[in-house]
């Protein structure tokens, strides 16, 4: 385990130990962060000690299931949503505690916006997470009769035109976009 984690305090260490048995690893590493950061830690270091704690509480961590893909549940969030689904979009999205994944969105108009389907993260033990997500959103886009876009499905790429940018600036092909 990091050496760091015997410089927080019996407190500190509850709290992250608490949100690390309830899958909260940002508001993990926020608080390790936040307590080391006057000892010249810095993010990377933070991240690092909560994944030991992760090792650590093994079995006992409470982790939070991944968003479900199948076209039930999918169409169930989309009939909850205000206003008509235009498209259904998948995206390249990431951070330093989980790396690359992919965002599964409903674009609606009238109200012009975009609505959160389900986050599609890497897991060992299941497909890889464009693979997984263009498959849900391709069968989702058919359920709706509406076009789906995956601008980079090959390879993460988190300034990959979106579907209302590409729309709106070409009306044409990239609109609807099978990628």
């Amino acid at each position: 385990m990091s050496g760091w984690w015997a410089y927080l305090e019996e407190q500190t260490c509850q709290q992250v130990d608490a949100d690390v048995l309830r899958d909260r690893r940002l508001s993990a590493v926020r608080t390790v962060w936040e307590a080391l950061r006057p000892l010249g830690v810095g993010l990377h270091e933070a991240e690092r000690v909560v994944h030991a704690r992760y090792e650590a509480l093994g079995d006992r961590v409470q982790r939070t299931p991944p968003d479900p893909l199948d076209l039930a549940s999918l169409a169930a969030r989309v009939a909850a949503l205000p206003g008509r689904v235009a498209a259904v979009e998948a995206f390249w999205d990431g951070d330093t505690m989980h790396d690359w994944f992919v965002l599964l969105v409903a674009v609606t108009d009238s109200p012009d916006g975009e609505s959160h389907l389900a986050t599609v993260y890497h897991r060992p033990d299941g497909s890889p997470p464009a693979a997984a997500a263009a498959k849900a959103g391709r069968e989702l886009a058919g359920h709706l009769g509406v076009p789906f876009h995956f601008a980079s499905p090959d390879v993460p790429d988190d300034e990959a035109p979106r579907w209302r940018t590409g729309r709106r600036s070409a009306e044409g092909p990239c609109a609807q976009s099978d990628g």
